[in-house]
């Protein structure tokens, strides 16, 4: 069968491709190599794939792309929550328009594409869920700034004002994206289950947690938190912790994510519809900056600064009650043994620790408090 993953030489994207060559399947590789994300083109691309470096936003790319395709795996994406609140333009055309040209391209041109996964996330939810004793499961926005400048970090209820707390956050969440690229990452999921179900082409959504695993780039300050704790530590600089280092996450392996995807493509009953990816279990931020501290054996210790963020959350961790039940879905990678792995692959890797730079961009538009 042959299959395209857009984005295809990044993070996660590579390692669905080693996973599909692996199972027989002939694999078609688009990416635009990024120069945020690669410093140079990655020495882990899968020979036996066939890879097209360009951009899916032009048509004669996409066009060579999809020839003879019967499965798309829709990975390619600029990541970066605080980047995108100041490059506005770039995230909507590199996410959402990218996705409505392939789109656009599928429904009046002639294809052979048999179904469609698209990487969705779990930014799109904004705060997670969360239960009060009074009040029960509710559903708070954003904390106020007010609350925020008083150090009061933890959400209340939006009914009776009262400190909630948080539980696994379910498919059925509404979802309040509080930041640009979680609204193109909304606009993503939408669209492609929006053309799906009209024109009968089987489209799953998969909202991937906190993903993090070897290949993550560790030059890139706008990826994720492990990442970018990670190129800190290698660079005998210690990670920077906002608010109490208590906002917890949900920690998910790359290989539970390709995983994921495989069951995705095979089974029918996932059609149309969309599915958490992560562990079910919640870890605080700090315990991520200590446990990487204590694996890379450095001396430096994590700093809390007790400043906020805009747009960031408290709490998010999923519920994997629904791709258990329909998929048959259990992650399989134990969070030491993960971070042990990401480790022994960041030891080896070059790491240019750009975070005081992004932060300054940060903090320059106001986004992050002085």
């Amino acid at each position: 069968m042959k299959i395209l993953v857009t984005g295809g030489a990044g993070f996660i994207g590579s390692h669905l491709v080693d996973k599909l060559v692996e199972m027989g399947n002939n694999v078609f590789v688009v990416d635009s190599l990024d120069e945020q994300v690669h410093t140079k083109k990655p020495e882990y691309l899968n020979p036996k794939a066939e890879y097209l470096f360009g951009d899916i936003r032009d048509k004669l790319v996409l066009k060579k792309a999809i020839e003879g395709v019967e499965v798309i795996f829709h990975e390619a994406a600029a990541v970066g929550v605080g980047q995108s609140m100041y490059h506005v333009e770039k995230y909507v055309d590199v996410n959402t328009m990218a996705t409505a040209k392939l789109l656009d391209f599928l429904v009046n041109c002639e294809n052979e594409v048999r179904k469609l996964i698209v990487a969705s996330s779990m930014s799109i939810y904004g705060e997670g869920a969360y239960e009060c004793e009074d009040c029960g499961v509710v559903y708070p926005k954003l904390r106020s700034e007010e609350q925020l400048k008083s150090r009061k970090w933890e959400m209340k209820c939006s009914n009776c004002g009262k400190i909630v707390k948080a539980i696994p956050t379910g498919e059925d969440k509404p979802l309040h994206p509080t930041s640009i690229y979680a609204i193109t990452k909304r606009d993503q999921e939408e669209m492609c289950l929006s053309i799906g179900r009209a024109y009968g082409l089987p489209t799953v959504a998969l909202r991937y947690f906190n993903v993090y695993g070897p290949r993550q780039s560790l030059n890139n300050p706008y990826t994720g938190v492990c990442a970018i704790f990670s190129s800190r530590i290698k660079n005998n600089n210690p990670p920077l912790i906002f608010e109490d280092g208590l906002q917890s996450r949900d920690f998910v392996s790359v290989h539970d994510i390709v995983e994921a995807n495989i069951l995705a493509m095979k089974k029918s009953n996932a059609d149309y519809e969309v599915f958490n990816v992560g562990t079910g279990k919640s870890t605080n931020i700090s315990e991520i900056a200590h446990t990487l501290i204590k694996l890379y054996g450095k001396e430096t210790e994590s700093r809390i600064i007790n400043k906020y963020r805009a747009g960031d959350i408290r709490h998010c961790f999923s519920s994997i009650s629904k791709i258990k039940d329909k998929l048959g879905y259990k992650p399989k990678v134990d969070f030491d043994i993960g971070m042990k792995e990401l480790v022994a692959w960041g030891e080896k890797e070059e790491a240019v620790d750009k975070f005081e730079q992004a932060h300054e961009e940060l903090k320059a538009r106001g986004l992050v408090e002085e």
